[in-house]
């Protein structure tokens, strides 16, 4: 049997989802219980998939990963293995930090940091140019950061 969210449940994500490193002591304060029983609802919530991992959330600027491109790919051709070959290769790069497969004109969008202008050309000439299975793609750069978040959205439980 599954694991049903409520909204004590609810309301413990959306603490999590503002500060990771919050104490148990401290949660139990904001949703309205003891520990024990949140620590349980928490345990429970990672056992079930509702949260798969905590994380650091760094400042790319900060890190030195001053370019943030979206690059859009199309395939050469549609076909099972290209496609494969195409996310087996992209995963193994450090440089590419999200990739999505696509409907629409492109196949996949990819989100690549990189310190300079410089180290993108060579990213996308050296590594991205190594991939056979693509057929085009097409550079977005970030100029500016308007809205950025992980958290997701969560509503009340009628």
């Amino acid at each position: 049997m599954s694991y049903t969210l409520d909204n004590i449940d609810i309301k413990i994500l959306r603490e999590l989802q503002k500060n990771g490193k919050i104490t148990t002591k401290e949660l139990a304060g904001r949703v309205g219980l003891s520990q024990s029983p949140v620590f349980e609802r928490q345990r429970k919530m990672e056992q079930e998939g509702y949260i798969s991992k905590y994380v650091a959330i760094l400042n790319p600027e900060k890190t030195g990963n001053n370019i943030q491109v979206w690059c859009n790919i199309k395939l050469k051709k549609h076909a099972q293995e290209m496609g494969q070959d195409f996310m087996d290769k992209i995963i193994a790069f450090d440089e590419v930090v999200e990739c999505y497969n696509t409907s629409g004109d492109y196949d996949f969008m990819v989100k690549i940091l990189t310190h300079d202008m410089s180290e993108y050309q060579n990213f996308v000439l050296n590594k991205l140019g190594t991939i056979d299975s693509i057929g085009s793609l097409d550079s977005v750069f970030v100029l500016g950061v308007v809205k950025q978040t992980s958290a997701i959205p969560l509503r009340d439980i009628d």
